[in-house]
C-alpha cells in the first residue's frame, strides 16, 4: 500500500484501463493540453496522444453526444465534466439516449460509457456551481450512479465502471477531495458496484453517508465516541444500485439510523433509503429514521450561508443524540 492523492487514484484507474484496452479514451474540456482542470488527467496526453485524450469546446451536449455515439459503436469512452453542475446541458444525451437505447433497441444497442467529474459544493462558488446531483441521476432507469469518498474506492470503482459495466455510469467525485491522501494498493484491483462499505464498526447507532459528507459522518462518530456513543458508519459508495441490505444488517444491530447527505431534502437518496429501512426493518427500529441534508434552497455565496446550508459535524452529533433520546 502507498499514500496517494485522490486525483492520482483516478488517474491511475484511467491509465491502467487505457493501457489494457485501446477502445478506452478520455474526452472533455481541458483534459489534454492543460492536464485537466483539477490535474486528474495530468500526463495522459503525453502517453496516449490526442486521439485518445481529447480536448473539446465548451459544449457539454456536443461532446456527451459524441461519447454516447462512440459507446454505441463499440468504444468505451470516459467523458469528463468540469463539474456535474455543467452536465445539465448534456442531460438530453444522458437521459434520452444513453439510459434508454438498450431498452428501445430491444437489447441490441448498449452504451458502455462513464461520465465523471466533481459534484456538489466546493466552498464559495455560488448557487449555480454547488448542486449535488446523485439523487437526480439515480431517478433515471438505465443509469448507474457512483459517489466516492476516498481514493481507494475511487480507483477500484472507476476501473470496474470502465472495464466491466455495460450500462452508463455517472461517477461523482468532489473537487475539495482531489488532494486528499488515501492508501491504495500497488497491485491491480476492482470494486463491484452496488456494494456499500462499513467504514467504522459500532453498536449504538448507524450513520450512513457518501461522497464528501463521509468526512462529516466519520468526524461525528469520533466526537460521539468521546461521550461513549458507539456509531457504525457506512459509506454507500454506489447510489444506484443502492445497497440498502448492508444498512439493514447494521440497523438490526444498532436499532437506530441517521442519514447524512449533501442533497436537497425532497425526493432524495435519504428519502429512498429511509423508506427501504422502515419497510423491511420496522421491527428492528427503536426510533424513527432521521436524516440531515442540505437546506431546501440554493446555496449562496456568503460563508455564513454556506455553513448554514451544508450538513455539519455538530448537527450530525445532535441528530444522533435525538435518535437515541438523549437530547432534551
Amino acid at each position: 500500500m502507498r499514500q496517494i492523492a485522490f486525483r492520482e487514484a483516478l488517474r491511475e484507474a484511467m491509465n491502467e484501463e487505457m493501457r489494457r484496452d485501446e477502445r478506452v479514451f478520455l474526452m472533455g474540456e481541458e483534459v489534454a493540453e492543460y492536464n485537466g482542470a483539477y490535474k486528474v488527467s495530468q500526463g495522459m496526453l503525453a502517453e496516449f496522444g490526442p486521439k485518445r485524450v481529447i480536448d473539446t469546446p465548451i459544449s457539454e451536449l456536443g461532446f456527451a453526444g459524441i461519447g454516447v455515439g462512440a459507446a454505441q459503436n463499440g468504444l468505451r469512452p470516459v467523458i469528463e465534466f468540469m463539474t456535474w453542475n455543467f452536465a445539465v446541458l448534456a442531460l438530453d444525451q444522458i437521459l434520452n439516449t444513453a439510459s434508454k437505447m438498450l431498452a428501445m433497441s430491444g437489447g441490441q444497442i448498449g452504451c458502455p460509457i462513464v461520465f465523471r467529474g466533481p459534484n456538489g459544493s466546493a466552498g464559495q462558488l455560488g448557487a449555480q456551481h454547488s448542486t449535488a446531483f446523485e439523487n437526480i441521476y439515480a431517478n433515471i432507469p438505465g443509469l448507474k450512479v457512483v459517489s466516492v469518498s476516498n481514493g481507494y474506492d475511487a480507483k477500484g470503482l472507476l476501473k470496474q465502471a470502465i472495464r466491466y459495466e455495460e450500462d452508463p455510469v455517472m461517477f461523482m467525485e468532489s473537487e475539495v477531495m482531489y488532494g486528499d491522501k488515501s492508501e491504495v494498493p500497488e497491485e491491480e484491483y476492482y470494486i463491484e458496484l452496488g456494494k456499500a462499505d462499513v467504514k467504522r464498526q459500532g453498536n449504538d447507532v448507524t450513520i450512513v453517508s457518501f461522497n464528501k459528507m463521509m468526512k462529516v459522518a466519520l468526524s461525528a462518530a469520533a466526537e460521539l465516541e468521546k461521550e461513549n456513543i458507539s456509531a457504525e458508519v457506512i459509506d454507500l459508495r454506489t447510489i444506484r444500485p443502492l445497497d440498502w441490505m448492508t444498512v439493514l444488517e447494521s440497523v438490526k444491530k444498532t436499532n437506530r439510523l441517521v442519514i447524512v447527505a449533501e442533497e436537497w431534502p425532497m425526493c432524495g437518496v435519504a428519502s429512498e433509503l429511509s423508506y427501504r429501512i422502515q419497510k423491511e426493518g420496522f421491527d428492528y427500529l427503536d426510533a424513527p429514521v432521521l436524516r440531515l441534508t442540505s437546506a431546501d434552497a440554493p446555496m449562496h455565496y456568503a460563508p455564513n450561508l454556506v455553513a448554514a446550508y451544508l450538513p455539519s459535524i455538530d448537527r450530525t452529533v445532535n441528530l444522533v443524540k435525538e435518535v437515541m433520546y438523549l437530547k432534551k
